[in-house]
């Protein structure tokens, strides 16, 4: 009956030089960063922003991206643990049954996080170049979901994130988890990330809504996190205080933003329309 399902043994490590290993997650995680500072330098370039502005964007977003999603994970996830090991919190280390630190890598980042660090980071690159907030969020926004795709893609090379067990024909047999055939929960988001960034990106070409205007911002995180709750519901809980919460902590934190997007579209529909019959 297994052979029915798609058997996923993949090795997070690409290869490992000297004792440090060069991992899928990290691979396509920078992937997706560059590919969508790619496309923000075309929509800067569009709309008159200055290439030095966009040139420093990367390390701003780095930055705030992967602060915040470490941080995040601490906080939201596993706060009792990094209360008690907090060298563990910024270092890629952890402590092993011996007492001695190993290198072992980063083990948690919360999407949530990362999306708070990365909009404190965008203040004050915001500031810096005297670019109006609204309109750094909105470039941003439009390719925000094309990052998140690679992230997921991320999660499935390690085997993590995983679906509840399921009898679908394109179940996956995580064989490093178990060998029960189960929801590719990551390959769902990964997907549906995907085609959020294609409507938005089209949008954004056909010029129906202006940047600045909180319309894309609104419109972006909407969709993911409406995608988030929905599909948290056939994932495995993630952590063990999860265990009979009728919505878990993903579905919880994912709320105000879906509340934040629906505020911002609302408000540049209303604007756009005032516009209009003025």
């Amino acid at each position: 009956m297994n052979l029915l399902y798609i058997n996923w043994d993949i090795n997070p490590e690409i290869v490992n030089i000297l004792g440090l290993p060069i991992k899928y997650y990290g691979l396509l995680f920078l992937t997706g960063l560059v590919l969508s500072l790619n496309i923000l330098k075309r929509i800067y370039k569009k709309e008159g922003l200055s290439t030095q502005a966009h040139e420093a964007l990367f390390s701003y977003a780095l930055i705030g991206i992967l602060v915040g999603a470490r941080l995040g994970h601490c906080l939201f996830y596993d706060f009792d643990y990094y209360l008690q090991h907090p060298l563990e919190i910024f270092l890629p280390i952890q402590k092993g049954p011996d007492g001695v630190y190993h290198f072992t890598g980063f083990a948690g980042l919360a999407s949530h996080g990362g999306g708070i660090g990365l909009v404190i980071m965008l203040l004050l690159y915001a500031r810096k170049f005297s670019i109006p907030f609204m309109t750094v969020l909105d470039a941003i926004a439009i390719v925000l979901p094309l990052g998140g795709t690679f992230i997921r893609l991320a999660n499935l090379m390690n085997s993590e994130i995983i679906g509840v067990p399921t009898d679908v024909p394109w179940a996956f047999i995580f064989r490093q988890v178990d060998d029960l055939p189960r929801h590719p929960a990551q390959l769902y988001e990964a997907i549906s990330y995907a085609l959020i960034f294609l409507f938005i990106y089209l949008i954004y070409r056909k010029n129906i809504f202006k940047i600045g205007k909180g319309f894309y911002f609104g419109i972006s995180i909407l969709l993911i996190f409406i995608m988030r709750i929905l599909i948290e519901f056939i994932k495995v809980d993630q952590v063990e205080f999860e265990h009979g919460m009728i919505l878990n902590m993903g579905q919880l934190l994912s709320i105000p933003f879906v509340l934040l997007g629906l505020f911002f579209i609302i408000k540049s529909i209303l604007e756009k329309g005032k516009i209009k019959t003025t």
